[in-house]
């Protein structure tokens, strides 16, 4: 199952819309999946990449001792993130680029843990988008993925294709399968962990081949 297709133009002016009130809305909601994946981006340490940092809801949990690089799509998601940066002191964030996470430019084997939250099932080619995550990610490391997969089965199940045609308007696509993330060969997925009671986000950690 492939059906996912996202334009790049489409992101962009999503998350143009969505930039000035991200933080109240969608940020609220995703609250829990942002925590759980910065603890443990903080327990491994080292060198941190976060793709498709956005409005950098999460920069301010990462532990002050780590080194957090992140890039995103949307320069207006950017801007925000900047702002935050200076307003809150995080010192602990060496660098903001704007980027495209199909074509990720640094050198391979160049971070200890590759964090995407709320991202996999937005960019277009999340297979490619895979790679690059695994192939800037030291042997050894992880990458951390939380997102929501679309279900099988049941009311939810319903619910998500129902909304499927709008992906592009909102910025989030409901019917996105797992299996997509999961072919990488150096990856192995050795955690998975829902999120809320609905299940709505699922954590998943992985490890890349040392």
């Amino acid at each position: 199952m492939t059906g996912v297709r996202v334009k790049p133009e489409a992101i962009t002016s999503s998350y143009r819309r969505w930039a000035p009130v991200y933080d109240l809305t969608f940020g609220r909601i995703t609250h829990a999946g942002r925590r759980h994946a910065t603890k443990v981006a903080n327990d491994a340490g080292g060198h941190v990449l976060e793709v498709g940092v956005g409005t950098g809801l999460a920069l301010p949990y990462y532990g002050s001792e780590l080194r957090v690089t992140g890039i995103d799509f949307s320069q207006d998601m950017l801007e925000r993130a900047r702002t935050k940066i200076a307003e809150e002191n995080l010192s602990h964030v060496a660098e903001l680029r704007q980027m495209d996470a199909r074509a990720l430019d640094f050198p391979d084997g160049c971070f200890d843990t590759v964090v995407a939250m709320h991202l996999i099932s937005v960019v277009p080619d999340p297979e490619q988008v895979m790679a690059e995550m695994a192939r800037v990610c030291k042997p050894g490391g992880q990458i951390l993925l939380v997102n929501h997969f679309a279900r099988d089965e049941g009311w939810l199940a319903w619910f998500e294709r129902k909304f499927a045609p709008f992906a592009d308007y909102l910025g989030w696509h409901s019917n996105f399968p797992k299996d997509r993330v999961l072919g990488v060969q150096d990856l192995q997925l050795v955690e998975e962990k829902p999120l809320t009671s609905l299940g709505l986000f699922t954590f998943l950690r992985m490890e890349k081949a040392a």
